[in-house]
C-alpha cells in the first residue's frame, strides 16, 4: 500500500483505485438479531482468537445459556469435535466514514481436536499475489474489490477469499470470518484492555480522522482503541519523530496482543464483562460458520491452552508498493498448517532466510 508522506497509509486507499471511488452499494441496515446469534457470535470472535484459555468458564455458560436449535445441521463426521478445520480471518479497516474494507489483518488458522491446538499463520497485508486466475496486487486490495462485485457476481466476497486463499497456500480452507477494526477495539475494552511490552516509542497524529497514537516504550496496559493504534502503527509524523514500523513488526505485535487477550480470558473477571463484549461486536462481524458447529468448536476447545497456539508469521522483502513474500518461509507456514490439521503440532521457526 502505498503511504502518505505523513505515516500511516491512507485508511481509503488501496493499491490502485480507493474503494471509495468505486461503484458501491450502500451498506445494508442489519437485522436486528436474537440474543442466541449474538452469542454465537461472540463464542466465534473468542474462538479464533484463542482466547479460549479460559474456557472452562465459556463452556459454563454454553451449557447454561445455549438450549436452542441451530441454522443448518452439520453432518457429524465434519463436526469440530471429531473433524480438523480451517479459518481465514480477516481484519478490515471499515468505518461508515470511510466504506474501505480493506484488510490489514490477514490469518488462516488450523485447529486440530485431537491435540487440542492450532496454528496461526500471518501474512503482510502487502504481499503481492501473482496467481493464476487472479489479476496481480496486494492482498489487502483483493477483499474490497471483491465486495464491489458481490452483486454482479452472485458470489461473497468471503468465498471469492476461501477460494483464492484456499489456492495460495495449498490448503483447503473450511471457513472464513471477517472483523472490523471497532469490533477488535470493543472486544479489548470489554476484556479491561490489554498489556503488552512496546519495544518502541509509537507517535502519529491525523486531524482529519482524529488518530492520535502515543505509545510509550516499555509495559504499557492498553485500551481497546490504544491497542489498535498498537497493531497498526506504522510511522511517525511527530516532532522527535519515532521509528517507523513494518508489516512484519505489525505481524508480530498482533500476535502480543492476541495472547494478552489469552491471558485476560483466564480470570474470572473476564467472564463477567463477556455481557459487554456481545453487544459490541454483534454488528462488526461476519462469519459463514454454522451455528451448529460453532457449538462443536466449544465443545473440542473450551480447554485449550496459549501454549497450544503456534502463531507462524511470514515475511519478505519490502520494494515499495509490494511486500515480495520469502518463499521458504511461506513454505515452512504451509506445512505447519499441513501438520496441524495431520495431528503434528510442532512449533516453527519461520524467520530462515531463503
Amino acid at each position: 500500500m502505498s503511504m502518505d508522506s505523513n505515516g500511516l497509509p491512507p485508511r481509503n486507499q488501496g493499491d490502485q483505485k480507493s474503494p471509495s471511488k468505486m461503484k458501491q452499494d450502500s451498506p445494508q441496515k442489519k437485522k436486528r438479531q436474537s440474543p442466541f446469534r449474538k452469542l454465537m457470535k461472540l463464542i466465534m470472535i473468542l474462538v479464533i482468537l484463542g482466547v479460549v484459555a479460559g474456557g472452562g468458564y465459556l463452556y459454563m455458560i454454553y451449557n447454561n445459556v445455549i438450549n436452542t436449535g441451530t441454522d443448518s445441521p452439520v453432518a457429524a463426521e465434519n463436526s469440530a469435535k471429531v473433524k480438523p478445520l480451517t479459518m481465514l480471518i480477516l481484519g478490515t479497516d471499515y468505518r461508515e466514514e470511510t466504506n474501505s474494507y480493506l484488510t490489514d489483518v490477514v490469518m488462516v488458522a488450523s485447529m486440530n481436536p485431537a491435540t487440542d491446538s492450532a496454528t496461526l499463520v500471518s501474512l503482510p497485508r502487502d504481499t503481492l499475489i501473482q496467481l493464476n486466475g487472479y489479476s496481480q496486487r496486494k492482498l489487502n486490495a483483493y477483499y474490497p474489490r471483491f465486495k464491489v462485485a458481490e452483486k454482479e457476481s452472485g458470489i461473497t466476497a468471503e468465498e471469492e477469499m476461501r477460494v483464492m486463499l484456499s489456492k495460495y497456500l495449498d490448503l483447503e480452507i473450511d471457513y472464513v470470518t471477517v472483523l472490523n477494526f471497532q469490533a477488535f477495539s470493543d472486544a479489548v475494552d470489554a476484556l479491561g484492555g490489554v498489556d503488552v511490552n512496546a519495544s518502541q516509542n509509537m507517535c502519529y497524529r491525523d486531524t482529519a480522522d482524529g488518530t492520535n497514537i502515543n505509545i510509550k516504550k516499555g509495559l504499557q496496559h492498553l485500551s481497546g482503541d490504544e491497542a489498535l493504534d498498537y497493531v497498526r502503527y506504522r510511522k511517525s509524523n511527530c516532532d522527535p519523530k519515532t521509528p517507523a514500523s513494518d508489516d512484519f513488526s505489525r505481524n508480530q505485535r498482533q500476535s502480543e496482543v492476541l495472547q494478552s487477550m489469552m491471558d485476560q480470558m483466564k480470570s474470572l473477571g473476564g467472564l463477567v464483562k463477556i455481557g459487554k463484549v456481545v453487544g459490541a461486536v454483534s454488528e462488526n462481524i461476519t462469519t459463514t460458520i454454522e451455528s451448529d458447529q460453532v457449538k462443536n468448536f466449544i465443545s473440542a476447545y473450551w480447554d485449550m491452552s496459549k501454549d497450544n497456539v503456534n502463531f507462524v508469521p511470514v515475511t519478505g522483502t519490502w520494494n515499495s508498493p509490494y511486500v515480495y513474500i520469502n518463499q521458504n518461509e511461506l513454505t515452512i507456514a504451509k506445512e505447519a498448517l499441513a501438520q496441524e490439521l495431520a495431528g503434528e503440532h510442532v512449533f516453527v521457526n519461520s524467520t530462515s532466510s531463503e
